[in-house]
């Protein structure tokens, strides 16, 4: 016979309080194995970023979502995930540093403020760069590229149809495709660009629509119609600035794939559109 301190007791069921106590420490415990993970993952290898604007069109649509590589440029004071490097006292330069290449597709901190960028690498140190209308000068020499057709399609959050060009460019074994004439607006001829030294040259494809490098209120003043030098003083408001010659050291990675897309393609005319899911940049 079983003693009575050998008798089985029945479990008294668990207070409302009492099971909200034991999910909060299983979920307690659970993000104490995912959050490391997650940060570690996000910090070192890759990272999800969301295409917020028109500026990349037609290679980026606003709602991609974006897999931006870490360890392609090494890592600075920015690729700390959820841009935690801005609050911290991190010095500046990079471990592990790896070459930006012209034609890449990069992910940035603005020069000027604490707005995440992304935009197409054009010029490096000691390039000049300049547009004449929406055409790429490089080093001299036009960019090549060729005109693939005109599109009509309906913008982000629009209602009115948007008419653009569409042309390829070419550096080196890197082609893509960019918007030119958007709306029939002309584009001024800029100034001559000298890329200085630990700084690129920046603009988005969509050539119509986007503040980039070719933006004067982010740069020092020009001499003689040619802009050489960083790091100026601002003349205006840090959130109206264009991002001017960008400092290697505000690199977060490069833009690799679109992992997937919420846009909803709205060509017009019966064209076709470009496949936006698992597609490499």
């Amino acid at each position: 016979m079983p003693s009575e301190i050998d008798a089985p007791t029945e479990t008294q069921p668990l207070t409302a309080m009492q099971k909200v106590v034991r999910e909060l420490k299983e979920w307690g415990a659970t993000l104490a194995i995912v959050a490391p993970a997650f940060l570690l993952f996000t910090g070192l290898l890759y990272e999800q970023r969301v295409i917020p604007s028109e500026s990349m069109v037609p290679t980026l649509e606003v709602g991609d979502r974006v897999a931006v590589s870490k360890f392609a440029f090494g890592y600075g004071r920015y690729s700390l995930p959820l841009s935690m490097g801005r609050y911290l006292p991190l010095g500046d330069g990079r471990f592990f540093p790896g070459a930006p290449e012209r034609g890449e597709v990069v992910v940035f901190e603005h020069t000027h403020s604490d707005r995440v960028m992304i935009k197409r690498i054009v010029g490096l140190p000691g390039d000049t760069v300049q547009f004449l209308g929406e055409a790429l000068i490089l080093n001299g020499q036009p960019v090549d590229s060729a005109f693939v057709r005109t599109v009509r399609y309906v913008p982000d959050k629009e209602v009115v149809i948007d008419e653009a060009q569409e042309w390829t460019e070419t550096l080196g074994d890197r082609t893509w495709t960019t918007h030119r004439g958007l709306r029939g607006r002309p584009v001024v001829d800029s100034l001559m660009f000298v890329v200085p030294e630990g700084h690129m040259f920046l603009v988005g494809d969509n050539r119509n629509n986007s503040y980039d490098s070719r933006e004067l209120s982010g740069h020092c003043l020009p001499m003689n119609g040619v802009v050489d030098k960083a790091g100026c003083p601002l003349r205006g408001d840090a959130d109206d600035a264009s991002i001017g010659f960008v400092p290697m050291d505000h690199l977060i990675g490069r833009a690799d794939t679109v992992l997937l897309t919420f846009h909803r393609c709205k060509l017009q005319d019966g064209e076709a559109c470009k496949k936006r899911v698992w597609r490499g940049l």
